[in-house]
């Protein structure tokens, strides 16, 4: 599970801030997780909600940096010029500054803290602390500035000479672990490979698609046809239409008909959000079930505001989703602090808040910081702008403005 995430000088995220899934003792909404150091409660999912061009993209952005960091140092990056980073663009100063990346997360009851900080031609610094019995342990110190770069505090890390003469200087220890199927340090990287998968309006959707049409032949394919069901789309189920050996199978889904049969849709046919539902199905249920971490940009991006509900309750109902899985999503749909019944469906504690400073940083805020009350509308107060996070843009000003410059072309 993500406990916790810290970046700075990443993308907008100038100064260092810090994402909690960690919830306070009382908290009804989050999940007891049972670990070395004592029992705590994790959130199952996060709301970042903000203006628009606040930074919520670049929060989830940044934490895929870390992942694909860890990932492509060893083997990606000797093919490039430089170490790939997204520097905070509008200080000049900051493209002589570290990019700073941490995460605490829970493997297998232990918590474990891993960061990096990343030059433009080396790594500058990275480090491991462990938790096995409560108190932390360093197991590595890496420090670029020093002539012996490595420390290995406790010499608990098996083969550490080796480790560190594979390790290039524009390179992740951690990669070369996990590269090597290192006896320690491999369930670390491997967190990275299972976790942190993105779904975006932008990014692959035409892999999505594919991803979930295999599903549909696998364990979780009738889970597929029952969601496709269940979500009102006129669909009553999905078909493949298979093709030779070698060549990607179609699929067609299928659509009730007023004569009680069924009638399938190209795929062409189908609308955004049909096709945007199919293609979310697959990667979920995969989430859902392996109880790993998924991040979605702009949720309501092309679901109805009740089918973005939905996603939300399945992963806040330990019923619907047993292995604890994650889900940190953006929006920009206030529907989502609230259902009109005035059911909350996010705590205050797991809904987060991104504004600008007048310098162009983004800040990242949890709602708390505005000490919501308990009874209080979080749809209405955050319209009106009680807790910031809203755009500095008065009603009917952009209309204003265009009728004012219509006005002084006409009497040019």
């Amino acid at each position: 599970m993500l406990l916790r995430f810290r970046t700075a000088n990443v993308r907008s995220l100038r100064k260092e801030q810090e994402l909690t899934l960690v919830a306070p003792a009382e908290a009804a909404t989050a999940r007891k997780v049972g670990l070395a150091d004592g029992t705590v409660g994790v959130y199952p999912l996060i709301g970042v909600f903000g203006a628009n061009a606040s930074g919520k993209s670049n929060l989830l952005a940044a934490l895929r940096d870390m992942r694909n960091a860890v990932l492509d140092s060893y083997a990606l990056w000797p093919s490039l010029p430089s170490i790939p980073r997204h520097l905070f663009a509008l200080d000049p100063a900051c493209a002589n500054e570290p990019s700073f990346f941490e995460v605490d997360v829970a493997i297998d009851d232990v918590r474990w803290t891993y960061g990096f900080e990343l030059g433009a031609e080396r790594v500058e610094a990275e480090w491991v602390h462990s938790y096995p019995r409560g108190r932390r342990q360093e197991w590595l110190d890496r420090d670029a500035s020093r002539p012996n770069p490595y420390r290995w505090p406790g010499d608990r890390v098996r083969d550490r000479t080796q480790l560190a003469r594979r390790t290039r200087p524009d390179a992740l220890l951690l990669s070369v672990a996990g590269t090597d199927n290192h006896p320690q340090l491999s369930a670390l990287f491997r967190w990275f490979q299972r976790n942190l998968g993105f779904i975006g309006p932008e990014v692959e959707p035409d892999d999505r698609r594919r991803f979930t049409q295999r599903e549909l032949e696998g364990e979780r394919g009738l889970r597929i046809q029952e969601l496709l069901r269940v979500a009102d789309l006129g669909v009553i189920g999905a078909d493949l239409e298979r093709k030779e050996p070698g060549k990607q199978h179609t699929v067609r889904l299928l659509h009730r008909a007023a004569d009680g049969g069924h009638v399938a849709f190209d795929w062409h046919q189908e609308s955004f959000g049909t096709r945007s539902w199919f293609a979310l199905l697959g990667p979920m249920l995969l989430t859902l079930q392996e109880g790993t971490v998924l991040l979605i940009d702009e949720l309501d991006g092309s679901l109805h505001p009740r089918m973005a509900a939905e996603v939300v309750r399945m992963f806040a109902d330990p019923d619907a989703n047993p292995a604890g899985a994650q889900l940190i999503f953006t929006s920009h749909d206030v529907t989502l602090l609230g259902s009109p019944s005035g059911e909350r469906l996010l705590a205050p504690e797991q809904i987060w808040l991104t504004e600008k400073d007048t310098g162009g940083a983004t800040r990242l805020y949890p709602l708390t910081q505005a000490q919501p009350g308990e009874e209080e509308n979080l749809t209405v107060s955050y319209l009106e702008g009680a807790f910031g996070a809203v755009p500095d843009l008065l009603e009917g000003q952009i209309a204003r403005r265009m009728a004012a410059a219509w006005e002084s072309e006409r009497r040019r």
